[in-house]
């Protein structure tokens, strides 16, 4: 990518959001833009992040057996009223629907009316499961407080994935599947996260669990004990039964040494039983040829939130100036070196062409910053801005055919012939 054609100018960072640094730096660099409360655009390396994100969810789901689908987010009213949740979501002012000559829709806050109607038609014999199929799609949930930008928005990516089984112990086989490919997930992108206890809340069910990364920004907070692993949500001891349910559900029956921490909630996972089924007659034949409801999970990764998340995590913070951008993971960035020519100098911006070109013709995705009128500094900074890991810097220092290629996260530099940048990125 040439910077001179991203539309990027220079901002001075002031007035960062102390709560939200690393949001707070995309917005005021142009990377990420506010349509309205919830409503974001994506700037091109914010949404390189969110694919490579995306690209994560759709191998390891892949290699855990799911099946990737894609539900409409445009959806007919009749769906939900079949489930008996239509009244509730537009009373809660959660739903937002549009009529027409052709009847009511509505934009779709979760999936799963969509889903039963989906695997009714694929789904109909017990010779078909189990299966658990999973998208990467919009939600549109018309959140009265919105809340940390992209934590909590109006409209915002979602995997959502459901699992179908002939009885609950396949259900549960199920549930255990998908967790362990979501930890998977976050391993991946470099995010510690936690499975902790949960209640399952409206989305009824049995059990559920939510993966929470600990962090100051949070808005949960958890009790967890960081020897043995075990944590779990405040909101569960609000239940008579907390006790009898820790120790049935998840085998826990001793709390008292699990002290409260503040957390980001990125996923979460239920066993949700026959209860959508049921209400949707979402069944198949067994083998006595009975109809009988599929036994169902349901999990998800708010993608856009688990964006939101890296960017808070991987945030640099200057000891004279506080937060001043990003080092995002390799495996993640979208670009892994930013090219940094003194362009008044023809020899040096020729030199950093050919570098960019020759790169770029062997896969290595990479930025050269050729944007007219600024200090090589000022340079400096915003590739720090973007959160790209490695840096070239091709100004006065810089002799025959041997660069400098400087490590943005520790700050280490090598010098290497240019004839072998190639191998040294792959």
């Amino acid at each position: 990518m040439r910077l001179s054609q991203a539309g990027m100018g220079t901002t001075k960072l002031n007035n960062i959001d102390e709560m939200y640094p690393g949001q707070s730096i995309l917005l005021q660099t142009g990377q990420l833009v506010q349509y309205g409360a919830g409503i974001f655009g994506y700037g091109n390396v914010p949404l390189l992040v969110r694919r490579k994100i995306e690209t994560i969810i759709q191998e390891t789901l892949n290699k855990y057996g799911c099946i990737e689908v894609l539900l409409p987010t445009l959806q007919p009213d009749t769906i939900w009223k079949s489930s008996g949740r239509y009244e509730h979501y537009i009373n809660e002012g959660v739903m937002l629907i549009t009529e027409s000559n052709k009847g009511t829709f509505c934009l779709a806050p979760t999936a799963e009316e969509a889903v039963v109607e989906f695997a009714r038609e694929k789904l109909k014999s017990y010779k078909n499961l189990p299966a658990t199929y999973y998208q990467i799609g919009e939600k549109v949930r018309n959140e009265i407080r919105t809340r940390g930008y992209l934590l909590r928005g109006k409209t915002f990516p979602m995997l959502d994935a459901y699992s179908f089984d002939a009885d609950e112990s396949g259900m549960i086989n199920s549930y255990e599947n998908v967790k362990q490919a979501f930890l998977e997930i976050f391993e991946k992108i470099g995010l510690p996260v936690i499975p902790i206890v949960a209640d399952n809340g409206a989305m009824g069910g049995k059990k559920s669990e939510e993966f929470m990364m600990i962090s100051e920004q949070g808005e949960d907070k958890i009790l967890y004990d960081e020897n043995t692993g075990i944590g779990l949500n405040t909101e569960i001891l609000e239940r008579e039964d907390y006790k009898e349910y820790l120790k049935d559900e998840y085998g826990i029956e001793d709390i008292s040494n699990l002290k409260e921490i503040r957390t980001m909630e990125l996923g979460h996972i239920f066993q949700l039983g026959t209860r959508y089924s049921e209400m949707m007659n979402g069944k198949y034949i067994n083998q006595e040829g009975k109809e009988t409801p599929y036994y169902m999970g349901c999990y998800g990764i708010g993608v856009s939130r688990t964006v939101a998340a890296l960017y808070e995590y991987c945030l640099l913070n200057d000891e004279k100036w506080g937060p001043s951008g990003f080092v995002l993971p390799n495996n993640i960035a979208p670009y892994k070196v930013q090219i940094v020519p003194k362009v008044e100098n023809e020899e040096k911006l020729e030199l950093a062409n050919n570098i960019y070109s020759n790169l770029k013709k062997n896969g290595i995705e990479c930025i050269i910053d050729d944007r007219e009128g600024l200090t090589i500094g000022s340079k400096i900074k915003d590739c720090k801005i973007l959160g790209t890991p490695y840096l070239i810097v091709i100004g006065d220092k810089q002799e025959g055919d041997t660069i400098t290629i400087e490590s943005t996260k520790t700050g280490e530099k090598q010098e290497i012939k240019t004839d072998q940048l190639v191998n040294y990125f792959k």
